[in-house]
């Protein structure tokens, strides 16, 4: 399916138009080589060069002439230019954990933080306020447009001495474009030039710049987002006009530009990895992720990444996908990521639709220009081009619409819900044959705002079928669009976007996957006005959802410096809502079902509980070694990941499930016994008794032993038992949840069980 994000629609490019490709049968592939403690960078990147050296006959200078980057602060390794056998020869050595090829990677609000309890300031309401000028987020995205509004430095105090990063001149972007708010700002290429050819500037042709301005937009709305200074009149050409801001308004950021028209690719991750870790950032913001199904952690450059910035206590949130609604699409599902999915806000724009009958249907719009008055109505399927069938025209493909019969008319078109098709371009198919409109029939994609460029309205199956029974019923059918308006109180609200990728967790079933859940439709935010000529722009996707999570992550690290990564998760998803505003579960789109786990995680964030959560799931290296030990790694591979030679699995090995997470996910459970899950919680409250609720999962049964903790002190942790057992299987998963409570703190803790008939 198609989605409003720059991934897709937005920016459709023709790569051998804007980029020189290079001919060579030698690849761009990562050499892995684990974790770097206890060595000078110094050091590290003579002997990544003298392992490479190895493959091309003992040559220092060869070896630097294939290398593109040598990664030597966060982890060790390289990225280079090798043939398949050489490849495979590093592969074979004992020191380095994984070789694969650099992949490509694709990209996958203002009113929202409002909508989800914060106040429209820059301070208030907010707990720690005078702290929040202490973090700093990195942002790995299509770079940032540093005049924007959002990213003002007024009244900004000094930059923190602890930061080590810096800014690069580049392609109309200098150094001195950086402030006290926009601390950071790198671009890395090398990889993508290495792979599809040599970057054409925007000067010469292209659509980027060799530096880290923002020629999309994509990089500015995400970072804006997450931690954009207070815009008091932001809206797109009218629609969602008012004041405006991001999530940690005073939080520093640092701009790291790794994604380029033909996408975002793993050897420049990985180089932007290296620098943020050693830069110092706090939180990273990733709206990006691989193609579903995901590889092994250790063959993906973002999880590879992020396990070593999760290693430094650096929180990295990554964006779940938009594969949705199928299931176990979800990508970024490393238990080290925090991972977003997307859901609704309680705002909506709409125009009407007048049809000649007297009916008014009421579609989902953006459009950028209006009707003058009522025109013809005609169906796509009945104005083919020439050599072109009526399915074709019927979704109102590129060219497939006869000029002759469409000039002056709006046209019905359809949505396949089978292909990848820009509704936007659907728009830009109907102008070009001259019509005047377009209704578009779309059930999966009900409620998404789209900048149509011709007067035009999204309408579900069953208004479509209005439409079409109406045509059907008069030989002159018309219809008039009105002008687009932005509706507030929508109800219900959230619901999870039916783009948003689903669990479960397709690498390790044992943990859920997506961990939260946070708006990501029609989020307005800032924008480069080199696309579309506009500074604020309203886009859809989990793109804009996973920096609605670092904004919250970068407001718990400000108010709990000691807090660790998983720390910050497990405070967003024991006190995250399961309800919408009519007090009723949150729905699932497109079929407006109860919402489970493998959708929307521990549920809809909550900024201002996750501030006070009572209790956390912490865990440290021990549980991650653990962890890796039970999935499949050996002693030696996992020493070298972690650089610590006293890493070692342990004769009986744990199982995935019992990694210390706030959620219990069991991926087969039959009844042949019962099954044992530990897992520890931390007082981050007052002295308290808390004691244990529990809704369990239809047809299995829960014990917790015990079923009352007391904690006397602040970071007192106590550990508990889940005895959990089959009474009626459902050869399906089965969802359920476990709730500490004191009388104050309610830290809900989701169950997720699949209950298999036979062993």
């Amino acid at each position: 399916m198609q989605v409003f994000v720059l991934a897709t629609s937005l920016l459709t490019l023709i790569c051998s138009s804007v980029y020189a490709f290079p001919s060579s049968a030698k690849q761009v592939y990562v050499v892995y080589m684990g974790s770097t403690k206890h060595e000078e960078p110094e050091a590290i990147s003579s002997l990544n060069h003298e392992t490479l050296a190895s493959v091309h006959s003992g040559s220092l200078n060869a070896a630097r002439q294939s290398m593109i980057y040598s990664y030597h602060h966060a982890f060790r390794g390289f990225s280079a230019k090798l043939s398949e056998e050489q490849a495979a020869i590093l592969a074979n050595r004992s020191d380095v954990v994984k070789v694969f090829k650099s992949e490509i990677r694709h990209l996958h609000t203002t009113h929202s933080w409002t909508f989800l309890g914060l106040p429209m300031s820059e301070v208030g309401g907010i707990p720690h306020s005078s702290r929040h000028h202490k973090v700093i987020l990195g942002v790995f995205d299509t770079g940032i447009w540093p005049e924007s509004e959002s990213f003002s430095d007024y009244k900004m105090p000094p930059i923190p001495s602890r930061w080590k990063g810096g800014c690069m001149d580049g392609e109309n972007f200098t150094a001195s474009l950086c402030n006290r708010k926009l601390i950071g700002a790198k671009f890395y290429l090398k990889g993508m030039e290495q792979q599809v050819g040599r970057l054409v500037p925007i000067s010469q042709g292209g659509t980027d710049m060799r530096s880290t301005r923002d020629t999309m937009g994509h990089g500015s709305h995400t970072a804006s987002t997450a931690a954009g200074r207070l815009v008091k009149n932001m809206n797109l050409r009218g629609l969602a006009s008012g004041r405006a801001r991001g999530g940690a308004p005073r939080a520093r950021i640092a701009a790291y530009k790794v994604c380029w028209s033909p996408g975002c690719f793993d050897a420049d991750l990985l180089a932007a990895f290296d620098d943020a870790v050693k830069d110092g950032v706090d939180v990273i913001s990733l709206s990006l992720g691989p193609d579903a199904p995901q590889n092994d952690y250790f063959m993906d450059a973002i999880s590879i990444g992020s396990f070593h910035a999760y290693s430094k206590g650096i929180t990295v949130v990554g964006s779940v996908g938009n594969n949705g609604p199928s299931a176990s699409d979800a990508t970024n599902v490393a238990p080290w990521i925090l991972t977003v999915a997307s859901t609704s806000l309680d705002r909506s724009f709409t125009s009407s639709i007048l049809l000649g009958s007297n009916i008014r249907l009421e579609g989902d719009s953006m459009a950028l220009t209006k009707m003058e008055k009522r025109a013809q109505l005609v169906d796509g399927a009945e104005v083919p081009a020439p050599s072109f069938t009526s399915e074709k025209s019927s979704s109102c493909l590129n060219s497939s619409l006869n000029a002759r019969k469409v000039q002056g008319k709006v046209v019905l078109c359809r949505q396949r819900q089978d292909a990848e098709e820009s509704k936007l371009v659907k728009s830009k198919v109907v102008q070009a044959a001259g019509g005047v409109g377009m209704v578009l029939i779309d059930e999966l994609d009900l409620g998404m705002g789209v900048s149509f460029v011709i007067p035009a309205a999204i309408v579900g199956n069953t208004d479509g079928e209005r439409i079409i029974s109406y045509m059907n019923s008069t030989r002159n059918p018309t219809a008039f669009i009105t002008s687009p308006l932005t509706m507030l109180g929508v109800r219900p609200a959230p619901e999870v976007s039916s783009f948003s990728s689903r669990g479960p967790n397709t690498i390790t079933p044992d943990v859920l996957k997506p961990d939260i859940a946070a708006p990501g439709l029609n989020i307005l935010a800032a924008w480069s006005p080199l696309n579309m000529g506009i500074e604020y722009n309203i886009v859809s996707g989990t793109s804009m959802a996973a920096p609605h999570i670092a904004g919250v992550a970068l407001l718990l690290k400000a108010a709990n410096p000691t807090w660790s990564p998983s720390a910050i998760k497990s405070a967003m998803m024991t006190t995250a809502k399961s309800r919408d505003n009519t007090n009723q579960v949150i729905k699932s789109m497109p079929e407006g079902r109860k919402a489970n786990a493998f959708e929307v995680g521990g549920g809809q964030v909550y900024p201002r509980k996750a501030q006070n959560p009572g209790l956390i799931y912490d865990s440290d290296a021990y549980d991650m070694i653990g962890f890796l030990c039970g999935s499949g790694y050996d002693t030696d591979t996992l020493q070298l990941i972690t650089g610590d030679k006293q890493s070692v699995c342990p004769s009986t090995l744990p199982m995935p499930a019992d990694l210390n997470y706030p959620a219990i996910t069991l991926s087969r459970l039959s009844p042949s016994g019962t099954r044992r899950v530990v897992r520890r919680v931390t007082n981050v409250g007052p002295n308290s008794l808390y004691t244990a609720r529990v809704k369990a999962p239809a047809g299995v049964e829960v014990k917790v032993v015990p079923d009352t903790l007391r904690f006397r002190r602040y970071g007192e942790t106590l550990s508990f038992a889940l005895e959990l057992k089959v009474v009626k299987p459902r050869d399906d998963y089965v969802f359920g949840l476990l709730t500490w409570t004191d009388g104050r703190h309610k830290v809900r803790t989701q169950l997720v069980i699949n209950t298999v008939s036979e062993d």
